[in-house]
């Protein structure tokens, strides 16, 4: 005989987030699948027990970060562009028209081990930026973004809206500026 409601529930990982699936067993014919996003506890996600108070709160940092760039790569990857040289462009585009060095760009990236040089030259291969001799310092190369660069951000810019939502989504208005208050108190050093 078989069971009309038969629910089988599975943890499972889509884009390396913890979450359930439900399949519930409708009829023999019939299937209805959701699917739940979990909050998982650090310890549980790194299978790690009696972690410190500070342990938990880098790890929880750390963690968050490898997700949230993960899903930005994500985005990225069908634009054969690095979140590195998507910083870059952004960073040039804030320029509005005027061009930066290579030490603007390099004090204004979000990860400062980047090889600025290295992302220059695969967005100049690109044709995303264009590099020059400065006139007043021919030791100095002035880096400004080109057209194609431009309407590549003006595509890219509402899929990373949409991106950047779904992690502020999971947070109240208020619960983002504690966040962003915590974070900036806790990586001051």
């Amino acid at each position: 005989m078989f069971n009309k409601n038969l629910t089988i529930k599975k943890l499972v990982r889509i884009s390396n987030q913890p979450t359930f699936v439900y399949t519930n067993i409708v009829d023999t014919n019939v299937t209805i699948t959701t699917i739940t996003n979990v909050t998982m506890k650090i310890e549980d996600v790194i299978k790690s027990e009696n972690m410190t108070l500070s342990k938990r709160a880098i790890m929880n940092v750390m963690y968050a970060h490898s997700v949230v760039a993960e899903n930005i790569s994500d985005v990225m990857k069908g634009y054969d562009l690095s979140p590195e040289q998507f910083n870059v462009l952004r960073i040039l585009r804030g320029q509005k028209g005027k061009p930066a060095n290579m030490g603007i760009i390099q004090e204004r990236m979000i990860a400062k081990t980047s090889n600025t040089t290295r992302l220059v030259d695969k967005l100049l291969l690109k044709e995303l930026v264009n590099r020059k001799v400065c006139p007043g310092n021919r030791r100095q190369m002035e880096i400004t973004i080109t057209e194609k660069g431009l309407e590549l951000l003006k595509e890219l810019d509402p899929k990373v809206d949409e991106h950047e939502a779904k992690f502020a989504n999971n947070l109240t208005t208020e619960e983002q500026e504690q966040l962003i208050n915590l974070l900036e108190k806790y990586r001051t050093i």
